[in-house]
């Protein structure tokens, strides 16, 4: 075959390759075998590899990339990829509608459209002159990862659009979204092959789906056989409307007349009552039935006007609410009750369970969380119990299966010695504790505390790793974290350079931190981050004075507030001049929580290890004055309160609280109707709709900077 006729050749396989496709993915019909397709695709593979300079994007062979990438480039998606709020109940919806229409002034002048909501994972579609150019993860919502190669091994999604037979033709750049899952048959044979390597098998769908996609090997990712339903076109509805579309559901017929692949199931209805039959005959067999995994319906105003005209609030849009199947239950039996020591040597009480699925999840543990909960329940080792997870997370034993129970079990008994050093068991209140402070259980929770998120927030440095740097003798104490070198770790089997790198660059990253999060990070009895940020607060103005003179001066690029960096003897000299009787006048500090602080700072291994930290180069911002000597600005904020719920983008949630103490504000973890504003991040809780409820303002993360400006 000479170049010319390769090149026609090669035109036309790909041509009836995506024809087969087009079939098998969006009409559901197998027009030929799989044994011949791959024939027709072997033969496009040998012609591309002898004419190399015929082989084009959008090839069919291009769907299995080359050689692996090094990392993932970043994408910014046009408009943001925001998730929805569940709902679990009919009378969860019901408060959904009545919101949506207290927001719009009027009822909801339109009709519902319902998908299934697939157990995958989001993507981005970005197609130029028809053809793919571009696929992305949701990363957070406004930035993504380019998994472009990877997206071109799943068959489902094409690589080129054909409008030929579509009313409405496709625009020179188009957008669309959609979800890649794995169905159940594939998620079985990929658990037999894990098994029969003798590998851990894989816990759901969804992280096969996820986990598939961002593999820096193209080549892993289409060995996997990825499916995928697209559902949306990200354009404004007065752009849509110029082509006659109007609904959502039109949307998803327009994606399909272009080549894409919807989900067949998915339903228009009338009503909320509509919504509950279409959910209750998705529930039990039917959903057992489908191919793929779902865990619930997606509801969204079918009107894209409307739709648009709700708009969002935190994560979620208004018009749109995943009405999720209640939680699945399983039963299993307790194989053993053992105990967990936490950092302030409470003994929990954790049961280990004959492993089972429950909503998709393999559950091995649950915790009993104290001596009572397991009385109430009656629960025993070798019991059968009813298990389920709290919010598709956290698993939980909600019954003993009494009749079942074998003979001979034993009532449970907390045990008079601490299972990690011996040490004599005490009782305080419903918990028991350890009774020696020395305990080992006591001193690892103690610096996965130090490292965690609200204290010094050492990202990489999780509990597997403290454990491993513990037990090979890098670390003893908090402040050897902060001598960590690339050499020490680069030492230990299973870390490469760059791991090495990151935790050291991590580290001494991390040495400077308020005053707030140092005193939460030191895990003094009784301090959470609250207390913790009140004791910062009040080290003013006499005891600030204490912080010594010459203090170097160091600016908040936020919020413009002033700081001055102290050093951990100079917290020492502070505590160690308030009395008891000092301690106990702060607000909200009663006589334990002042006692634990007093112990703490005349606690001579405390001290040592503090004047250790200063010798590693911890540093600690403290608002000069509450910030009014340099900003002006330090009372702005007073008689003001301020509630935060989900992820805030541009500050971490800790130092957000920080900066409305510092301008005078205070700071709740609870909605009331005392509380001024309620800021509102990405993925926000009930807290949000608690402030709905009671009228209370909320604001997002761009309107609170300003207020801090």
């Amino acid at each position: 075959m000479d170049k010319q006729a390769a090149k026609k050749r090669i035109i036309e396989l790909k041509k009836v390759i995506e024809k087969y496709r087009y079939a098998y993915h969006v009409l559901d019909k197998s027009l030929i075998s799989d044994e011949a397709l791959d024939s027709l695709k072997k033969e496009l593979f040998d012609l591309e590899n002898q004419y190399p300079e015929f082989i084009t994007s959008d090839s069919p062979t291009q769907r299995v990339g080359g050689e692996p990438l090094k990392e993932f480039k970043k994408v910014g998606h046009e408009q943001p990829m925001i998730s929805l709020n569940d709902a679990f109940s009919a009378e969860d919806m019901n408060d959904w509608l009545e919101k949506l229409e207290n927001f719009l002034g009027r009822k909801v002048n339109s009709d519902f459209y319902c998908e299934l909501k697939l157990d995958g994972f989001a993507v981005e579609l970005l197609y130029e002159n028809k053809i793919l150019k571009q696929a992305s993860t949701r990363g957070n919502g406004l930035v993504g990862e380019d998994i472009t190669q990877n997206i071109k091994t799943v068959e489902a999604v094409p690589l080129v659009l054909d409008d030929s037979k579509a009313k409405i033709k496709i625009p020179k750049k188009i957008v669309v979204r959609g979800e890649v899952f794995v169905n159940k048959k594939e998620f079985e044979r990929m658990n037999k092959e894990q098994e029969m390597k003798g590998l851990k098998p894989y816990a759901n769908p969804r992280n096969i789906a996820a986990g598939s996609v961002r593999q820096l090997d193209p080549k892993i990712t289409a060995g996997r056989k990825l499916d995928s339903f697209e559902y949306d076109i990200i354009m404004p509805s007065k752009d849509l409307e110029k082509w006659g579309i109007t609904k959502h559901e039109e949307e998803h017929e327009l994606l399909k007349s272009w080549g894409f692949k919807i989900n067949p199931h998915n339903k228009r209805v009338d009503s909320l009552e509509d919504i509950f039959r279409l959910q209750d005959y998705w529930t039990g067999k039917k959903r057992d039935n489908l191919p793929y995994e779902i865990d619930g319906i997606v509801v969204f105003v079918n009107d894209n006007k409307e739709y648009e005209r709700a708009g969002v609030i935190g994560k979620a849009p208004r018009a749109g609410i995943a009405f999720k199947f209640s939680p699945k239950e399983a039963t299993t039996v307790i194989e053993d009750i053992k105990i967990q020591v936490g950092r302030t040597g409470v003994l929990t009480p954790v049961a280990t369970l004959r492993p089972v699925q429950v909503a998709g999840i393999t559950i091995t543990h649950a915790t009993l969380h104290n001596f009572d909960e397991i009385q109430r329940l009656g629960a025993r080792i070798g019991d059968t119990v009813i298990v389920s997870r709290a919010g598709d997370v956290i698993p939980k034993i909600l019954k003993v299966l009494k009749d079942l129970r074998p003979k001979h079990t034993k009532d449970f008994e907390m045990p008079k010695l601490c299972p990690v050093d011996g040490g004599k068991v005490v009782k305080d209140g419903v918990f028991y504790k350890c009774g020696n402070k020395n305990c080992g259980g006591v001193h690892k929770e103690k610096l996965y505390h130090f490292v965690s998120r609200g204290a010094f927030n050492l990202e990489g440095l999780g509990p597997k790793i403290i454990d491993r740097f513990i037990d090979e003798g890098l670390i003893n104490d908090a402040a050897d974290i902060f001598t960590l070198k690339e050499g020490d770790i680069l030492t230990l089997e299973r870390f490469g350079k760059k791991s090495a790198e990151n935790i050291v660059w991590e580290v001494n990253l991390k040495k400077e931190i308020s005053l707030s999060k140092f005193i939460y990070s030191l895990g003094i009895l009784h301090i959470g981050e609250e207390t913790a940020a009140l004791l910062a607060q009040n080290l003013q103005p006499s005891t600030r004075a204490r912080l010594g003179a010459g203090l170097v001066p160091h600016r908040n690029k936020v919020s413009g507030a002033g700081f001055q960096i102290s050093k951990p003897k100079d917290v020492i000299r502070a505590f160690e001049k308030m009395t008891m009787e000092d301690l106990q006048e702060l607000p909200d500090v009663g006589p334990k929580v002042a006692q634990s602080v007093y112990d703490w700072f005349r606690e001579s291994r405390n001290l040592k290890l503090l004047q250790k930290m200063e010798e590693v180069g911890v540093r600690i911002k403290v608002s000069a004055k509450g910030g009014s000597a340099s900003s002006g600005k330090s009372l702005k904020l007073k008689g003001l309160s301020f509630v935060f719920t989900g992820t805030l983008k541009a500050l971490e949630r800790g130092d957000a609280k920080d900066k409305v103490r510092e301008l005078g504000g205070d700071v709740s973890e609870s909605v009331s109707k005392n509380t001024s504003y309620v800021v509102v991040g990405a993925e926000p809780g009930s807290k949000a709709e608690k402030a709905e409820r009671l009228g209370i303002r909320t604001i997002n993360e761009k309107e609170f900077i300003a207020m801090l400006r």
